[in-house]
C-alpha cells in the first residue's frame, strides 16, 4: 500500500510542475509533455516482462528492486542538467515502477484468503488515491516554495521509507511458476511493439514519421501474439498464456474496459492543472488544493466498493463507473474562461465517484479469472493496460496540443486556442469511455 500511494504520488505532483519546468529549460507545451510520456511508456513496456520474472524468481526480490530503483532515480532527476536527462531518469523510473505494479497487488491478495480479496484491492486503490489526493496539494506547495526540485527529494525520501518497511514486512518467496528459462524472443518483440506503437501514438500531430512508428508498433503487437501462441501450444516457455485472454470472455473485455477508461480518464487532472494555472491565473499551491477533490473521493470510496465487488457482481458496479466518467468528460468539455470554480470542483468529485465504482471491481473481475500461479503476470496486465491507456491518453493530447497550439507555449498561446484545445480533447476521451462502456456492459454473458 505504501509503494501504491508513493508512484501516484510523484506522478501527481509533478503534474503542478508543468509551468515551471516548460520555463525553466525553454521548450513547449507539446515537448514538455513527454515528462509525463516517457514514465508511462516505459511502465507500459516493461510491467509485462518484470511480471514473468517475479513469477519464475521471486516477487519479493522484484519488489524490493523496484522501490530501491525509483527511489535512486528520483534522487537522481533532483540534478538533471537538461529536459533530456530528465526524460531518460523518467523513463527509468517507470521502469522501476514497471517492477512495482507487476508484483505489488499480488504480493497483497496470495496473504489474505479468496473472499476478501476485491476488499483488499480496494485497500490498495485507495493507497493509490490517497498519493493523488496527496500529491497535488504537495507539489502544489514544494513547487510554488522550493521549486520543481523538491518534488524529487520528497519522492526520494518515501521511496526509502518503503524500501525499510517492504524489506521488513514482505517474506521471502519461492518461484509461484515452475516454467523454466525466459523467452526473451517474446519479451523484445513486446517491448519494441508497445514503445514504437506509444511513441509514433505520441507523435501523430507533430512528426512526418510517428505515423509508420504506429504501424511498425501494432505489427509487431500481432507478431508477438502470435508468437506466445505458438509457445504456449509447444508447452515452451512464454511471457504470457494467450489463452487467458481466449477462454475468458470476462477477463478479455475487463482488460479492453480498463484500457479504454485509463485513457479517457487520465489526461483531466493534467489539463485542470493547466486549466487553473494557466486559465485562471491561480498559483500552484492552491490549484493542488483545488485539485484533490477528484482523487479524495477516489481514496474514501474506493475500500467500500473493493468490498461490495466481493457480494455484487464486479462488472454492474465497474459499467456505473464508467458511465459516470464519460458524463463528466463531457462537462468538462464545457468550461470556459468564467466556468465557475465550484462547477470545477463538483465535477471532479463526481468523476472521483464514478473511478472509484470502476477501478477495484474492474481489477477483482479480472484477478478472479486466474489461477494463483498466474497472478504475477495477470496483474501485469492490469498494470500494462492502465498505462498503455495512460500513455496513448496522453498521446492524443499531445497530437492535439500540436496540432491546436502548434509550437507555442502555454504562456503564449491565447487563452482561447488553450480552450479549444481542451474541449475538442475532452469530446474526444468522452467517446473513448462510451467505446469502453460497451466492453465493460459486454463483459458477462448473463
Amino acid at each position: 500500500m505504501i509503494t501504491s500511494f508513493m508512484t501516484t504520488f510523484m506522478s501527481s505532483a509533478l503534474n503542478l510542475s508543468v509551468p515551471s519546468l516548460e520555463s525553466y529549460f525553454g521548450v513547449n507545451a507539446a515537448y514538455v509533455s513527454w515528462i509525463v510520456s516517457s514514465y508511462t511508456i516505459a511502465v507500459a513496456a516493461m510491467s509485462l516482462p518484470m511480471g514473468k520474472v517475479s513469477d519464475i524468481t521471486s516477487r519479493r526480490a522484484v519488489f524490493l528492486t523496484g522501490i530501491a530503483g525509483f527511489g535512486i532515480l528520483s534522487a537522481a532527476s533532483i540534478l538533471a542538467p537538461s529536459i533530456g536527462i530528465l526524460m531518460l531518469l523518467r523513463a527509468l523510473s517507470g521502469t522501476s515502477a514497471a517492477m512495482i505494479f507487476a508484483t505489488n497487488n499480488a504480493i497483497l491478495i496470495s496473504a489474505f484468503p479468496h473472499r476478501v480479496q476485491g476488499k483488499m484491492l480496494g485497500y490498495s486503490v485507495a493507497a493509490t488515491y490517497t498519493g493523488l489526493t496527496a500529491g497535488p496539494v504537495a507539489g502544489g506547495l514544494l513547487n510554488s516554495t522550493f521549486g520543481w526540485r523538491s518534488i524529487f527529494a520528497v519522492s526520494a525520501a518515501i521511496s526509502a521509507a518503503a524500501f525499510l518497511a517492504a524489506f521488513r514486512a514482505v517474506p521471502k518467496d519461492a518461484p509461484a511458476s515452475h516454467a523454466s528459462g525466459i523467452d526473451t524472443a517474446g519479451i523484445a518483440l513486446y517491448i519494441s511493439s508497445i514503445v514504437l506503437s506509444l511513441i509514433g501514438m505520441t507523435g501523430l500531430g507533430s512528426g512526418d514519421t510517428a505515423p509508420y512508428m504506429l504501424a511498425a508498433g501494432i505489427i509487431l503487437l500481432a507478431v508477438f501474439f502470435v508468437h506466445e501462441n505458438r509457445r504456449e501450444i509447444a508447452d515452451k516457455a512464454a511471457i504470457m498464456r494467450v489463452s487467458m485472454f481466449r477462454q475468458s470472455r470476462t477477463f478479455t473485455f475487463s482488460n479492453l474496459a480498463a484500457l479504454l477508461n485509463y485513457g479517457a480518464t487520465f489526461a483531466i487532472s493534467y489539463e485542470m492543472s493547466i486549466y487553473l494555472q494557466v486559465i485562471l491565473g491561480i498559483p500552484s499551491g492552491k490549484a493542488g488544493l483545488m485539485l484533490i477533490m477528484m482523487p479524495a473521493a477516489q481514496a474514501l470510496l474506493s475500500p467500500f466498493t473493493g468490498s461490495l465487488s466481493d457480494r455484487v457482481r464486479p462488472s454492474v458496479l465497474a459499467s456505473t463507473g464508467m458511465g459516470i466518467c464519460a458524463l463528466t468528460l463531457l462537462l468538462y468539455s464545457r468550461i470556459g474562461e468564467n466556468t465557475s470554480v465550484l462547477y470545477i470542483m463538483v465535477v471532479m468529485c463526481i468523476t472521483g465517484m464514478g473511478f472509484a465504482l470502476f477501478s477495484s471491481p474492474n481489477t477483482n473481475a479480472i484477478l478472479s479469472c486466474v489461477n494463483k500461479k498466474d497472478y504475477g503476470v495477470a496483474n501485469s496486465i492490469i498494470a500494462t493496460m492502465r498505462t498503455y491507456g495512460q500513455s496513448s491518453g496522453m498521446a492524443v493530447l499531445s497530437s492535439i496540443t500540436a496540432i491546436v497550439l502548434g509550437s507555442g507555449t502555454l504562456e503564449t498561446s491565447p487563452h482561447a486556442d488553450i480552450l479549444r484545445m481542451m474541449h475538442i480533447s475532452f469530446i474526444t476521451f468522452a467517446c473513448i469511455c462510451v467505446i469502453g462502456l460497451f466492453f465493460s456492459l459486454a463483459r458477462d454473458r448473463k
